[in-house]
């Protein structure tokens, strides 16, 4: 028998902690006490107003196909958003509005990659970069960060990886799951290397209302008419609306390259969901936010606090977005197992769930999210130190 599977979707790696996941599921479901510094996603309900838009736009009988692009009175509400937060002036039509943010991404890496092409990515990075960048006929290139330079990119080495086959630079800031923020310095030597060396920018902004210690997000294609036109930024409501569900993102960019992502996706899945769509629209009236803001800021500073005290954890407070990326290599030596088989003893013994961080590019450490309750957070994390503290 020929080949049964194609080597494009075989050459996707699966996610390791998607076995802790399903276990962590089991546990819960069989009565455990179970504490998850796991998802990814605000414990907050979505706010009333984008619920009851959605009640609205069913009772309404708005449940047909929309244009593959999104809604016109959407897409300019994103297009003021843009202008207003961001200091980016788009045209509705420069935006289209994607099954959450992944599609964003998808979409994007489909429209500028040929095979063989390269884009550079900065580890940590969040885990699904380096898959649909291969899933687009491209290849990852890596461009490792450290803690000691709180995970932001060295622009020489930068410059160093950057070949006649790199075609862009992926990146997310706040970041997940270091908690970076990118400095407006750092976000000009960037622009300045891309626009020198002819590249595209993803510029990942999902996390961009979830910035603390003063920090400010930038948008990078904010900052010139050059970097502008070469820039696609991604986004969306799940982590600032509690929307993960609702599978709403969106990406703005060129006439020309939104044109082509709108393309590609009317033969994927065409629009999001109408329902989603009207719900997102109501967003932009929601009250909630700076509630939820404060509870992640003083969770925040809760957990880091808590870390601080466990001796030889290493760790950069984060700026932004709701985790924190804790260096256990000194704690995994003594023990003499991997991160992924720590984070599977402290399932199994404390009953504490957390990623192991290879899938984003660093070996040794693991993540820690902080949406969930103060008390459980002290819960978790008295746990995770009494395991740490026990060889």
């Amino acid at each position: 028998m020929k080949q049964k599977y194609s080597e494009r979707a075989l050459a996707v790696a699966p996610s390791m902690t998607l076995e802790i996941t399903a276990r962590a599921a089991e546990l819960k479901n069989s009565g455990a006490d179970l504490i998850s510094f796991g998802a990814g996603e605000p414990d907050f309900d979505t706010p009333a107003a984008i619920k009851q838009a959605a009640i609205g736009a069913v009772e309404g009988g708005f449940t047909k196909y929309t244009a593959t692009a999104g809604i016109p009175a959407l897409r300019q509400a994103l297009a003021d958003k843009l202008k207003r937060d961001n200091n980016l002036e788009y045209a509705a039509n420069q935006i289209i509005v994607t099954n959450g943010g992944k599609q964003a991404i998808y979409n994007a890496l489909q429209a500028i990659l040929n095979p063989g092409e390269e884009v550079i990515l900065f580890a940590p990075y969040w885990l699904s970069y380096p898959e649909m960048i291969k899933m687009a006929g491209g290849q990852p290139v890596v461009l490792p960060t450290c803690l000691e330079e709180k995970y932001l990119p060295d622009l020489d080495k930068l410059e160093r990886l950057i070949t006649p086959k790199t075609k862009a630079i992926l990146f997310n800031s706040p970041c997940n799951p270091t908690g970076a923020v990118y400095p407006e310095e750092v976000l000009r030597g960037l622009a300045e290397l891309a626009v020198r060396h002819d590249l595209w920018v993803l510029s990942d902004e999902i996390y961009e209302k979830l910035v603390y210690n003063g920090k400010k997000h930038i948008s990078i294609a904010s900052l010139g008419e050059d970097i502008f036109r070469r820039t696609i930024v991604l986004n969306g409501f799940s982590k600032a609306y509690a929307m993960t569900g609702w599978r709403f993102g969106y990406a703005a960019g060129e006439k020309e390259v939104i044109a082509i992502m709108t393309r590609l996706q009317s033969h994927q899945t065409s629009n999001v969901n109408s329902i989603t769509q009207k719900a997102a629209l109501a967003a932009f009236s929601s009250t909630e936010f700076p509630a939820m803001y404060e509870a992640f800021d003083k969770r925040r500073q809760f957990m880091v606090n808590y870390l601080r005290s466990i001796p030889q954890v290493r760790f950069a407070e984060p700026d932004g977005a709701f985790y924190v990326l804790l260096d256990v290599r000194e704690f995994l030596a003594k023990r003499g197992i991997t991160a992924a088989e720590m984070a599977k003893d402290l399932l199994e013994k404390q009953f504490v769930a957390v990623v192991p961080a290879d899938d984003f590019g660093i070996l040794g450490h693991i993540r820690l999210s902080y949406p969930i309750d103060t008390a459980k957070i002290e819960v978790g994390l008295s746990r995770l130190k009494k395991y740490l503290l026990t060889v």
